[in-house]
């Protein structure tokens, strides 16, 4: 059957000549489905968990290693941090609002060029290789604690060495890496199981350790304290915590007894004798660089921001809902966890055995809770659980956050496309990840399990980074106006202009605190300049190499695609459940009709199938055997790169196929009836209206041998937001209101007529059409269509003004009427 026409027009028949088709023998059409990592999405509850396996993580070594560098007042400045995370937080989410992929090489390249976009990244994955290495470094620490301290409490005293501790530590390091990078070789939705699972596993740990350290601190007048108010006369400096700065200031810092006691076995310049402090009478100037200092040193606690811009890619519909909620799971979960860990350890662990705990600082307060000794080891072996798969799972975090990094630097032509090239079986970018891997495991090696140097060597790239997107997002609010669903709130409007207040006081506080690292954190500043130096030259050679090789062509930022060649099309083959909706594109320029499609369907119910019609022509035409680089060309993969742009946009998945055919209309109704779909979303001609073009679609579909048995809907989406709709196949025909009120004037005549039963108003058509039929038989073909023309003939005089009846006399006394 043929579409039927909107608006009270007839139903479009196929005429007699387009149904040769039908009997002509057919050929086996090869489709090719192709699929990309880029079009799996997540919950907004995996996306925080997969950023929180980093922030919450911090929580377990943080403390520790803020309380060796800048004293007893750590905690407080650990809490600004964690507030401060909020503004970070939304710095990104306003980048995420302009850009999908909005991380940091995106922004900045857009603000200030690719040069900078480059550093910045090279930053970046600085802190990412370290991610990973300190997590799960620490993590094996508290497996060693918990060991040496159950073994003792059974009678078998062990207290092994520090270099001891560190080297199984590390051991157990590297095999956390290699479990997540097999993980991630198999796809981000499976990785974010894992970090779902971990979070759900933590949570009640958190609950009840602040309940029950809680209760403890308020049954104990002596742990009822806070850490020292966080002014300049409150803080001391170890030698890695100043840095250069003595050398620079000699008169502003003065050496002094630390506040913390060096634990046994420990270097006396690491945590305890040799520390600075501000010069007596120092003024406001340098009490205020000594807190940047301090607040420098604690920022560690609030990695793994970057990771949200990350996977903003994978939320799902709708997309900035989502990501607001994760943003807010995150901040409270985080702030909650890390910041109260800092004042419990301070309130709970004696001053004199907490640096005995900096490396395991919750295992710490596991053992100074009241109650039992077994209760508390027992809560001690749940917290090191919790500890290890949370810090485990970091490794995942800054895995899948480098990755994402480095497949955005991949697509802008930075590094070459075969580091994108798609695993064979999972379509992962799993070169990336083994490059990633591969740098963190010599990261772990290299440090020897040490978590005080990877601790002190970590944020170099994290707050630059940061700094630079701050300062990106400024300047896109200056050079780009356009419309943003979301901004950074505390904005003055001034004679037409708006200034960014709350922005530009977050990119200038995050420059300071970097300038500060850079001068204080000696550890950090030499390897992580040295290691961005290497990345970023890394990355200009990479970029000179690929354009050489495209020459004068411009480069085209592309998605990798994994291939599937099927011999036939089908749901099953193809994947696809029945029922769903069918999207032909051609043009990559001309993809309204596909957002459009985004908009109507909901593809948690019915799959949204975007194919592309590969035209056959001269001697392909008919050619069993075609090879998959003759279907999926350089065309066909921008043209879906496009496409997937659009769904990563709305959150939405699509299937994506190449059908090859000489007929794309042919190909379309075919594969929509081969998958079983509802309805078929397409684009409005350039040459022909939308009623010619329905009526070509309608020929087409006629000319099936097979049809499916449902209702096929076509849609063609106008420019304006305009749809028009159309049905395939048999289906009931729009009736005017004359129409009607005559079916409904024949009923009453005859709804009395048969005794005991019930004449129903489909009884009238049904007699009516049947009749019709019979009459074919009898009655000259040119009288019927003069009778048609006729009625059409008069109803447009009515729609002129003309008085019509609403039962118009038919030959041989019969009731006639459109049906």
């Amino acid at each position: 059957m043929r579409p039927c026409a909107p608006e009270g027009e007839d139903r479009l028949t196929a005429d007699t000549t387009a149904a040769t088709e039908a009997g002509a023998p057919s050929r086996t059409t090869r489709v090719v489905v192709a699929t990309s990592v880029m079009l799996s999405f997540i919950s907004f509850w995996r996306a925080a968990a997969i950023v929180l396996a980093d922030l919450g993580s911090s929580a377990f070594y943080v403390g520790g290693i803020a309380e060796q560098a800048v004293g007893r007042a750590a905690p407080w400045f650990i809490l600004g941090v964690m507030l401060f995370s909020y503004a970070v937080r939304a710095v990104y989410i306003e980048s995420c609002a302009m850009f999908t992929r909005g991380g940091v090489y995106r922004v900045v390249k857009e603000a200030m060029g690719g040069t900078l976009a480059k550093l910045s990244v090279s930053a970046l994955m600085f802190d990412y290789i370290l991610t990973g290495p300190i997590s799960s470094v620490s993590a094996g620490q508290y497996i060693v604690g918990l060991v040496a301290q159950t073994v003792t409490y059974f009678g078998h005293p062990w207290s092994p060495s520090k270099e001891s501790v560190n080297h199984v530590a590390a051991a157990i390091a590297v095999a956390i890496t290699l479990y997540f990078w097999r993980r991630n070789i198999q796809g981000i939705h499976e990785s974010s199981d894992d970090a779902l699972r971990i979070m759900w596993v933590a949570t009640p740990m958190v609950v009840l350790m602040i309940l029950w350290g809680g209760a403890t601190i308020l049954s104990h007048p002596e742990n009822q304290r806070l850490p020292p108010a966080p002014n300049g006369q409150n803080l001391s400096f170890n030698d890695d915590a100043v840095g250069w700065m003595p050398k620079l200031l000699p008169r502003s810092f003065v050496p002094q007894e630390s506040d913390v006691p060096a634990p046994a076995g420990e270097p006396a310049g690491r945590t305890g004798q040799t520390h600075w402090g501000l010069a007596p009478g120092a003024g406001r100037l340098l009490g205020l660089i000594g807190i940047l200092i301090a607040f420098g040193h604690s920022i560690l606690a609030m990695s793994g921001e970057e990771t949200l811009a990350q996977v903003n890619r994978e939320l799902e519909y709708p997309k900035h809902r989502n990501l607001m909620r994760a943003g807010a799971v995150i901040f409270v979960y985080s702030l909650t966890f890390t910041s109260f860990v800092s004042f419990l350890a301070y309130a709970l662990i004696p001053d004199s055995s907490r640096p005995r705990f900096f490396d395991n600082l919750i295992s710490g307060i596991a053992m100074n809770l009241a109650g039992p000794v077994a209760l508390r080891l027992a809560f001690q072996a749940y917290v090191v659980l919790v500890g290890f798969l949370l810090l485990a799972g970091a490794v995942n975090t800054a895995i899948i956050g480098s990755n994402a990094v480095l497949n955005r630097v991949s697509e802008d032509g930075v590094l070459t496309d075969w580091f994108r090239a798609p695993h064979r079986r999972y379509g992962t970018t799993y070169r990336i990840i083994d490059l990633i891997v591969l740098l963190q495991v010599a990261t772990i090696v290299g440090s020897r399990g040490e978590v005080y140097v990877l601790g002190e060597a970590y944020a170099f790239g994290v707050v630059w980074s940061f700094a630079f997107k701050a300062l990106a997002v400024l300047v896109l609010r200056f050079k780009d106006r356009s419309h943003r669903e979301w901004k950074v709130p505390f904005n003055l409007s001034l004679r037409g202009n708006e200034i960014p207040i709350g922005l530009g006081a977050i990119a200038a506080l995050l420059f300071s605190i970097a300038g500060i690292n850079l001068i204080t954190k000696q550890v950090a500043t030499v390897s992580g300049v040295a290691f961005t130096l290497v990345f970023f030259v890394i990355f200009l050679l990479s970029e000179r190499a690929t354009h050489r090789r495209l020459g004068a062509a411009a480069h085209l930022e592309v998605d990798q695609f994994r291939l599937q060649p099927q011999e036939v099309i089908s749901a099953d083959t193809v994947q696809v459940r029945p029922g769903g909706t069918l999207v032909p594109v051609r043009d990559y320029n001309s993809l309204e009709h596909v957002r459009r499609a985004l908009e109507l369907t909901h593809t948690g119910k019915q799959n949204l199938v975007v194919m592309t019609v590969h035209l056959l022509r001269g001697p392909d035409t008919g050619y069993r055997d075609l090879s998959e680089a003759k279907l999926f060309t350089d065309y066909e993969q921008l043209l879906f790169s496009r496409v997937v742009a659009l769904a990563e946009k709305e959150g939405k998945h699509v299937d994506l196929m190449v059908v090859p055919s000489s007929d794309p209309t042919q190909a379309i109704v075919q594969t929509a009836a081969q998958l079983y779909a509802s309805e078929i979303i397409v684009g409005p001609s350039a040459t022909v209206s939308p009623r010619e073009q329905a009526l070509r679609f309608g020929e087409a579909w006629e000319s099936l041998r097979q049809k499916p048995a449902h209702q096929v809907r076509l849609r063609i989406a106008e420019p304006g937001g305009r749809v028009r709709e159309f049905l395939l196949g048999a289906h009931p025909p729009k009736l005017t209101d004359a129409d009607v009120q005559l079916i409904h004037e024949l009923w009453l005549d005859f709804k009395q007529g048969l005794p005991g039963e019930t004449v129903r108003h489909r009884d009238i058509v049904s007699v009516a059409i049947h009749r019709f039929a019979r009459e074919l038989e009898t009655r000259p073909r040119a009288e019927i269509l003069a009778e048609i023309a006729a009625l059409k003939q008069e109803r447009r005089g009515a729609k002129g003004g003309t008085s019509t009846s609403p039962r118009p006399a038919a030959p041989d006394g019969a009731t006639g009427g459109r049906t």
